[in-house]
């Protein structure tokens, strides 16, 4: 399997997930199970240079290149509902070709409904992260 595929099957698997919630309070607490879910980010990680520039809370996201060509993200947030968008953003996006993620149409967030259920300092909050893990893959894939 490519790794154009791995990314939209892992979008397709979340849509299918919040496909079984009809209402947004389950979502939501789905968010938050994600979120806690999240493995814990190192310490020496969660810096200044780190930080997301753009949302409302704290997120940390970090990089890294393996041998294999993928990009390792790590994250945390303060925030709850961040912390679980960032945990779902790494499980779509963490362990894909950089060159994969730089071009990826992220159009699971449109079909789950997030933008419109989320506050607009969630969305730009959300927004920030994707142009983030975006940026990394482009840098990683121009490396390579």
């Amino acid at each position: 399997m490519n790794s154009t595929n791995k990314v939209n099957s892992r979008q397709d698997e979340v849509i299918d997930e919040f496909d079984m919630f009809s209402d947004w309070m389950d979502k939501y607490e789905h968010i938050i199970e994600i979120g806690k879910d999240l493995p814990p980010m190192e310490e020496e990680d969660k810096v200044d240079d780190n930080l997301i520039k753009g949302c409302q809370s704290r997120v940390w996201l970090a990089a890294k290149l393996n041998s294999a060509g993928e990009v390792i993200f790590s994250a945390d947030s303060d925030a709850i509902i961040t912390k679980g968008l960032v945990a779902l953003m790494l499980r779509i996006l963490s362990r894909a070709q950089a060159s994969e993620i730089a071009a990826t149409d992220l159009y699971f967030i449109e079909k789950i409904g997030l933008h419109e259920h989320l506050s607009p300092n969630r969305s730009n909050g959300l927004a920030s992260m994707v142009k983030q893990m975006k940026m990394y893959g482009l840098v990683f894939s121009a490396r390579s």
